[in-house]
């Protein structure tokens, strides 16, 4: 299985594929560039070429995850700027060897039905632009808001609208899941008989493994360790342990903390799939 963490691009590409690896990572995500800001980034292509090479020989996988202002229902000159940084962050992530950037559903304010059409009309703008190998995996939303991106009809209902959906896939949280009573710890099974109906399951390409500080349906976006937060362990090893999800990367973005580092819940991971 694909195991891993989020890592800190402070020493390059390169640097953040060697951290992975060295807390005994075979996968491993990454913000392509400021995660605060919208803007362009020049980047070396000579390191992410490097990062790519290191990855293919140590057979690891990785994702980039879009800066924090990436919002895909934007509008006016936010509209460009989310556009121009998406082509971006797929260009780096493509040199780099990465299959994915993961971006969060969009969110609106006001009318709910227009800020789906912006979201259509951005992904589609990107599409129609981008050649590269690497996909757009939107992830499900806590609910936090304007409530946009909590359900899979949602995700898998924008997917099948826009003119490029084989560009498409997505990455699942399990806290924001939670959060949002997508999936409540207990009916597993339920969620992906339901997901499995809507083609959803077989369009998620990455999952970010986190459990929750905050309780089930509490709409709040609050990631724990783990073992440690509102999502019992078992309920987390359940997920883990899916059949359909043996090829797709588990991406830790718990605190990393002394006590509780991420190089101790890899090894729990592991532990847990047998690797």
């Amino acid at each position: 299985m694909k195991l891993g963490c989020h890592v800190s691009i402070k020493d390059g590409y390169l640097g953040a594929a060697k951290r992975a690896y060295s807390l005994g990572a075979n996968a491993f995500q990454y913000f392509p560039k400021n995660p605060r800001s919208l803007g362009v980034k020049s980047f070396d292509r000579h390191d992410a070429k490097q990062c790519a090479e290191f990855c293919a020989a140590e057979q690891m996988v990785s994702i980039a995850h879009t800066p924090y202002p990436t919002n895909i229902a934007a509008t006016g000159e936010k509209e460009t700027a989310v556009v121009e940084s998406l082509l971006n962050d797929l260009d780096i992530a493509d040199a780099c060897g990465s299959f994915g950037i993961v971006v969060h559903f969009g969110s609106a304010k006001g009318d709910l039905l227009q800020g789906y059409q912006q979201m259509l009309n951005v992904l589609n703008q990107v599409q129609a632009q981008w050649e590269g190998r690497s996909l757009i995996l939107i992830e499900n939303m806590a609910g936090k808001g304007d409530q946009l991106g909590m359900t899979m009809e949602e995700l898998i209902k924008i997917r099948e609208l826009t003119n490029y959906p084989e560009k498409i896939g997505f990455c699942l949280d399990t806290c924001h899941a939670f959060a949002s009573d997508l999936w409540n710890g207990r009916n597993w099974n339920a969620f992906v008989d339901k997901g499995r109906e809507l083609g959803f399951i077989e369009q998620v390409k990455a999952i970010h493994f986190n459990n929750s500080f905050y309780p089930n349906g509490s709409r709040k976006d609050r990631h724990s360790p783990i073992v440690k937060g509102e999502i019992h362990a078992e309920a987390m090893k359940e997920i883990l342990l899916h059949a359909e999800f043996a090829d797709v990367p588990f991406i830790l973005e718990t605190p990393n903390t002394e006590k509780d580092s991420h190089q101790q819940e890899i090894e729990w991971m592991k532990q847990v799939a047998g690797n």
